[in-house]
């Protein structure tokens, strides 16, 4: 990976942490099986096969003056564990912490936390706070209980008006400063390792929900090259198509929006089809608060273009009413969204 100027989700992740800790930020991550990983991706805590109980962690020793890294794996209380992680980050503004579900679908027994404490906290009390919550999501496998992060039910609390258009003036920092919480679903692992670091470097604090992938951990085309992480790159709101369709755009059928883990699977269908020209891809990475701006742009780009999300969870479920009727004050109400 060296050699070829490449990471993956995990090296992404250490690449963000290791960052953050030269620059003197203390980051906390906490959870289920976090030091290993619930993947076996993560490996941050090493232990002597040897000697009992004797551990290293090679993140507390990378810089002479760096901050602490804290990983710890917590017991299986979701309910207290979010509910002492939130406490953390209030008490300790300048701090990224996180706290990681095993799976996604575990954060529902900490639903209260979430109800009452981070979604409407700063609303009810006035306190900003930064917490992440990272939360395995995926259809792919695991069984019943071990697939989605329920994204609706966090969708479904954000504070933006579907119906308005907003004003485009500084736009992205002034949506991320009105919200009550950001929502992001990455498919590369430079946007993760972006928006991990973007949460604690902003001059505010709002809880960041992440939906993190399973299958993409090890995928092959889920790489990233160092150099959309070097300095001058940033968080990518919105990924345009980058292939045919975006060279003759008029020609273009199809636009399909979606986020995270079901790119992969439609440009491999879309290649096998021989549609690359005929169907562009956009994958919307911030869905909270939602990119008006960039998406208007991409719905003008592709003027004969019917437009439909595409999600692999249930129509009931996803993200599929939060973005319907937002995507159409975008385009104000000229097509149908399928």
């Amino acid at each position: 990976m060296v050699k070829n100027r490449t990471v993956d989700w995990a090296l992404a992740e250490y690449m963000a942490f290791g960052s953050l800790l030269k620059e003197g930020i203390h980051i906390r991550l906490s959870g289920q099986d976090v030091e290993r990983g619930t993947f076996s991706h993560r490996h941050h805590v090493l232990h002597d096969q040897n000697v009992d109980k004797r551990t290293c962690i090679p993140m507390n020793h990378l810089w002479p003056n760096q901050a602490p890294y804290t990983v710890c794996n917590s017991s299986l209380s979701e309910y207290g564990v979010l509910g002492f992680e939130l406490g953390f980050a209030m008490a300790s503004p300048n701090a990224l912490v996180l706290w990681e579900a095993q799976f996604g679908d575990f954060h529902n027994t900490a639903q209260c936390i979430i109800d009452q404490f981070i979604c409407p906290g700063q609303a009810k009390w006035v306190r900003q706070n930064g917490i992440v919550l990272l939360l395995p999501h995926g259809m792919e496998g695991m069984g019943p209980e071990h697939s989605s992060a329920r994204p609706e039910r966090f969708l479904q609390m954000c504070n933006d008006d579907p119906d308005v258009f907003p004003k485009l003036d500084d736009f992205d920092v002034r949506q991320l400063y009105d919200c009550n919480w950001i929502v992001v679903n990455c498919s590369t692992p430079a946007n993760f390792f972006h928006v991990l670091r973007r949460q604690i470097l902003l001059p505010f604090r709002k809880p960041l929900i992440i939906f993190t992938p399973k299958s993409l951990l090890r995928h092959p085309e889920a790489r990233s090259s160092f150099d959309d992480m070097l300095p001058g790159t940033h968080f990518l709101r919105v990924i345009p198509d980058g292939g045919p369709a975006a060279q003759s755009p008029e020609q273009v059928k199809r636009v399909l929006f979606c986020t995270g883990k079901v790119y992969y699977d439609l440009t491999r269908e879309r290649k096998a089809q021989q549609m690359e020209a005929d169907v562009a891809i956009t994958r919307v990475e911030q869905l909270s608060p939602f990119p008006f701006d960039l998406l208007q742009r991409e719905a003008q780009k592709y003027p004969a273009a019917e437009l439909v999300w595409c999600q692999e969870e249930h129509k009931n479920q996803g993200y599929y009413d939060y973005v319907k009727p937002r995507l159409r004050t975008t385009i104000n109400r000229a097509k149908p969204v399928w």
